[in-house]
């Protein structure tokens, strides 16, 4: 890593920290339990050059690698892991395969809108009935006459999927489970027969958008499909590698807010007249968390560095996305657990990291997908 990369990252580090605490921290209470969803917030950090950290500077984006990008997503979401998940989508999902695999035509109409916050992007690929079954999708793009593609279907879990201005859409134009059937579409939100479905009630990341999409009759010109006909699948498998990075940083974020929650109320609490810290019961959990969260980052940063020089990052980004989320989920349980009862109540922010952390361990991919994943290149 370069002293240059390194500099960087603290300072966006820091940048990322102070605006937290400025326009994040004060409303996490009340966008969590109202579900509601900041859109204006992501303008503002677009102003800061977070939702086009990968996008070149001639499209309007930062122009950096995954390594400052995984700083920026573990910071937003050390305080609110709703932030994080949105901007993380944003970036590495509907904009980075637009950036990807767009033509030249594409790629300036759509990516200094993105790059900027002035619009918010939305990715489509899982559907009601086709989650890891991504082949069997059902959601269908046909050609007319004209040449145009008709869009019929719904996708189901789509961050942004009501509030985004563009979504990268991927829709079956072959037979079901047959070989290159795929093929991915940049839809603009206007677009007649486009709209978004039915807000999802979540338990966790109450305060990032999950909404249907849904396609009736949907024409698009030939100019919005994103590369050849039969390649969505294959396009889509390079965006989730880079996603499961982003994945990866937001849990090692939620992973540290519960850690350092924990840490300071363990040092705060007293009980037989000194701070439970003290107590091998608590100081134990306190060190396996703090190790699990260690061995996370270094694989996480591990992907990122790969994937910044341009090497395949599918079973390394696949780990860092496992090992991370699981890591996630049991130091926000142990958080719980040395809270004790405060830490169940919503008084504390244990209790929401909880909930959120949970989330990291089933999207772009479940733990089982992953496993998947890596075996499959383990074995190759």
């Amino acid at each position: 890593m370069t002293n240059e990369i390194v500099e960087n990252q603290e300072l966006i580090a820091q940048s990322v920290r102070d605006l937290s605490e400025r326009l994040i921290r004060p409303n996490i209470r009340h966008w969590d339990d109202t579900q509601y969803f900041p859109a204006e917030l992501f303008r503002q950090l677009g102003a800061q050059g977070l939702m086009g950290m990968l996008v070149p500077v001639e499209y309007g984006g930062s122009g950096l690698g995954y390594q400052e990008y995984v700083t920026a997503i573990v910071e937003l979401s050390r305080v609110d892991g709703s932030i994080g998940l949105s901007m993380a989508a944003h970036n590495s999902l509907c904009t980075n395969h637009i950036l990807l695999f767009g033509n030249e035509n594409q790629k300036q109409t759509y990516l200094p809108r993105l790059a900027t916050g002035e619009w918010l992007g939305a990715w489509g690929l899982t559907e009601p009935n086709t989650g890891s079954d991504a082949g069997n999708m059902q959601t269908t793009a046909i050609r007319n006459d004209r040449g145009d593609w008709v869009l019929n279907g719904a996708k189901n879990f789509i961050t942004h999927g009501k509030s985004g201005h563009v979504a990268v859409v991927i829709a079956r134009t072959g037979e079901p489970n047959t070989q290159r059937n795929a093929t991915a579409f940049v839809v603009d939100r206007n677009t007649p027969g486009f709209s978004g479905g039915r807000k999802e009630d979540k338990l966790g990341m109450r305060a990032s958008e999950t909404t249907e999409m849904l396609f009736q009759d949907c024409c698009i010109p030939d100019s919005q499909r994103l590369g050849d006909v039969g390649d969505g699948f294959v396009q889509s498998l390079k965006v989730l590698d880079g996603g499961r990075i982003s994945i990866a940083a937001l849990s090692l974020g939620i992973a540290y807010g519960a850690y350092d929650a924990a840490l300071a109320y363990a040092k705060e609490r007293e009980q037989f007249g000194k701070p439970i810290a003290s107590f091998q019961g608590i100081s134990f959990k306190l060190a396996d968390m703090a190790t699990a969260i260690e061995a996370a980052k270094l694989l996480t940063y591990q992907a990122a560095t790969l994937k910044d020089a341009g090497k395949s990052v599918t079973k390394e980004s696949a780990m860092a996305k496992l090992f991370a989320s699981e890591t996630a989920v049991s130091v926000a349980n142990e958080a719980v657990q040395i809270f004790g009862g405060y830490g169940y109540t919503k008084d504390f922010p244990v209790e929401k990291f909880y909930r959120d952390a949970k989330l990291c361990t089933i999207g772009e991919g479940t733990s089982e997908i992953q496993k998947v994943v890596i075996s499959r290149q383990l074995l190759k």
